[in-house]
């Protein structure tokens, strides 16, 4: 069974524009990311759901939802070794 943090991660999708992530289980190398765009709803008053975040390494870049951040066995805030 996964151990709960006692302090859930908490982040503001509209300051996650250049942030940097760790893959936990890196693929193909890839284990640095950065966020370079910050998909913007159509509405103003619709939240944020969607980013891409580009490999370091490879500069491939996927489009998903921002909330996949927050599950701290797959990624981690800034760039660990």
């Amino acid at each position: 069974m996964p151990v709960l943090n006692a302090h859930p991660r908490r982040i503001n999708p509209r300051k996650l524009l250049l942030s940097k992530w760790t893959a936990v289980n890196p693929i193909n190398r890839e284990k640095h990311f950065i966020v370079t765009r910050v998909v913007q709803p159509e509405h103003p008053d619709e939240p944020i759901e969607w980013i891409d975040l580009q490999a370091v390494l490879s500069k491939r870049t996927q489009t998903l939802r921002w909330q996949v951040l927050l599950d701290s066995e797959e990624w981690w805030q800034g760039w660990k070794p």
